[in-house]
């Protein structure tokens, strides 16, 4: 059944807040998924606050426009696509594509957009290549609380140390 103007007009208005709060985007193609895989697709996007959005590629370009995405025009893009937004990490759109399509065949990566411009399938696979934000960030933390650490093992040495020599000392003396 065909959509109403206004029910375009809604489909528009949140595909273009969606696009705005979103880091990333990762166009996929989903043609030949079975729905039961849709469905786990959109549960693993769900668990990692990703959406998952398919719409008509008309409504997604007026959206995209709207947005102030120049960069992409989905009427190009010749399968049915889905849009994969990331809202708080960049990289896990591309992840879970690519986690995705490592069993399900049927499922590609086709392009993306990451800092309001179009990204080709290999940066995609690139990208998902990355570890995620709080992976990056424990590595960091790692790396900054490495140099106390190492300081205070030095310092409780010297002490561990001392506490050896006055014990040899003791027991000389006994």
């Amino acid at each position: 059944m065909a959509k109403t103007r206004q029910q375009k007009e809604t489909t528009v208005k949140d595909l273009v807040s969606r696009l705005k709060s979103s880091k990333s985007i990762v166009f996929a193609n989903f043609d030949k998924l079975k729905v039961k895989e849709i469905e786990k697709l959109r549960k693993n996007c769900h668990r990692e606050n990703v959406d998952y959005v398919v719409a008509k590629k008309t409504l997604m370009k007026v959206a995209f426009k709207e947005a102030g995405i120049t960069d992409v025009d989905p009427k190009t893009l010749d399968q049915g696509i889905a849009l994969v937004l990331g809202i708080n990490d960049e990289v896990a759109p591309a992840r879970i594509i690519q986690d995705f399509a490592k069993d399900h065949e049927a499922l590609k990566a086709i392009g993306g957009v990451l800092e309001g411009k179009f990204i080709p399938r290999e940066k995609i696979i690139e990208l998902a290549k990355l570890p995620s934000r709080e992976v990056l960030l424990a590595k960091v933390l790692g790396s900054i609380k490495a140099p106390v650490s190492g300081f205070v093992n030095v310092l409780a040495g010297n002490l561990r140390n001392f506490v050896y020599v006055l014990n040899a000392i003791k027991e000389t003396k006994n």
